[in-house]
């Protein structure tokens, strides 16, 4: 490999740790909005409803979601890239050049990011644009029902299953992500790196399992326990 094309490599990785940082600040915020599913019917709908209002009508949310769509575009352009060239290089899917001495989850990025990139798209599908583009109902207080949106598709028991195997995938890619993004950037130092692992850890737990709770409480609640 030439010194253009590590050059190159590096500013993708880099690249791609810093947009997957900011998708890892993004959700610790969209984790504390859904938690809101989790509290009384009534109150979960209002607040929900209010949260959804407040996030759709706000410039500012609105420049941060532009963000977000470019960063997961960006991160996952990045990934295809670099493994496309790993696998040149390689013959194999090879992420961190470590082989078999690292994780399992460490050697398939690229398999754990297409099936996050698979939940986003039905995840869009069945939130982002029906709020957007759907005729949604409205509740007492005139914002768009999307509580009522969200039980709904939580009422699908392979839903809910299929939304639960993909927290876990996210889960196992986060936990090697949030490490690697911090490697890439350079915080390496070793006075660090125990400190990274264990909050990249935390982090990644925290995330799978809030986010897995939601729909399976929904479920269980709205449904199971109403029939």
């Amino acid at each position: 490999m030439d010194h253009n094309n590590t050059t190159s490599t590096l500013m993708r990785k880099t690249l791609m740790a810093l947009t997957g940082l900011f998708l890892c600040f993004f959700l610790v915020i969209h984790l504390l909005g859904n938690l809101q599913l989790l509290l009384p019917t009534d109150q979960a709908r209002e607040s929900f409803n209010s949260y959804s209002q407040l996030l759709s009508g706000n410039i500012f949310i609105k420049i941060i979601s532009y963000v977000l769509y470019a960063s997961i575009i960006i991160h996952s352009l990045d990934a295809l890239i670099i493994t496309l060239k790993n696998k040149k290089t390689s013959g194999k899917y090879v992420y961190d050049q470590r082989g078999a001495s690292s994780k399992w989850y460490s050697r398939s990025m690229g398999i754990l990011g297409t099936i996050i990139l698979i939940f986003l798209v039905f995840h869009f599908k069945d939130f982002w644009y029906q709020y957007k583009f759907g005729s949604l109902p409205v509740d007492g207080a005139g914002h768009k029902d999307l509580y009522t949106i969200v039980v709904g598709v939580y009422g699908d028991l392979w839903y809910v299953l299929f939304y639960v195997v993909c927290m876990f995938a996210l889960g196992f890619h986060l936990l090697h992500g949030f490490f690697s993004a911090a490697r890439s950037l350079g915080v390496y130092h070793p006075k660090y790196v125990a400190w990274i692992r264990v909050f990249g850890a935390w982090y990644s737990y925290v995330i799978t399992i809030g986010f897995a709770v939601i729909p399976v409480y929904i479920y269980l609640t709205q449904h199971v326990l109403w029939n």
